[in-house]
């Protein structure tokens, strides 16, 4: 495993969002202020939530229709998809802070009535009949070991231990969409893209990349990219 790939590389980033000059009670994303709680994803710490708004720009998807984000964090996605006409739009993390953050950012947008912020992991606690017709997740791309156990929530936002929630994922993520939907995910080669590939092909999925480019990440250059999860056979 490369230096960029290592989980503890990882884990040391979380703990470093956590200092004081890395977590502003309220920042400046793409011109507008946002709220920002203590135990939530820094987007201005690790700068992943707005690569993902660049990723969905390059690949020139249309913000239209029902629209899920999973892992909201503070919400930034969920309420660009608000404003950009989006409707319903359901916000998900099973950060309870997050679920809060998000709902803050949606208060101060006066996008409130459009976005509703849940609490739940992944798809679990959404009601089964609702279909989408963009889910989108920037993951925690990164691997940790099989046996590795949280120790703060924020860990969440940053590794994925065996890649039991990519795994998840990507088997039920298509089983949310409408008829034309689109089940996105935001990647890197930070993560181990041969293992994602391994576990579509293992849950009856593929993957079809959208937009990439290449990152400066800490003195490494590391490729952002986009990716729609198909059911099998789908054209």
């Amino acid at each position: 495993m490369s230096e960029t790939q290592s989980h503890l590389r990882s884990l040391e980033r979380s703990r470093d969002s956590t200092r004081a000059e890395n977590r502003p009670g309220v920042f400046s994303l793409r011109g507008r202020e946002r709220d920002l709680l203590d135990s939530v994803f820094a987007p201005l710490h690790a700068g992943t939530t707005e690569i993902v708004l660049d990723l969905m720009e390059r690949a020139q998807l249309p913000w239209r229709g029902a629209f899920l984000e999973i892992g909201c964090g503070t919400g930034v996605v969920a309420v660009t998809a608000a404003l950009g006409c989006c409707a319903p739009v359901v916000a998900s993390d099973s950060n309870a802070e997050a679920v809060e953050n998000a709902a803050l950012n949606a208060r101060r947008h006066g996008v409130a009535d459009g976005v509703r912020a849940v609490h739940s992991d992944l798809f679990a606690q959404l009601p089964p009949g609702q279909r989408f017709d963009t889910v989108v997740w920037s993951s925690p791309y990164v691997r940790a070991p099989e046996d590795f156990r949280f120790g703060a929530p924020l860990e969440r936002a940053y590794v994925d231990p065996g890649y039991r929630a990519h795994r998840r994922y990507v088997a039920e993520a298509p089983d949310w969409l409408t008829a034309d939907g689109r089940a996105l995910l935001h990647f890197s080669r930070r993560g181990d893209l041969d293992g994602l590939h391994r576990i579509a092909a293992e849950t009856g999925r593929h993957l079809r990349p959208l937009a990439k480019f290449d990152v400066l990440d800490g003195g490494d250059v590391v490729q952002h990219q986009l990716v729609e999860i198909r059911a099998d056979g789908t054209p």
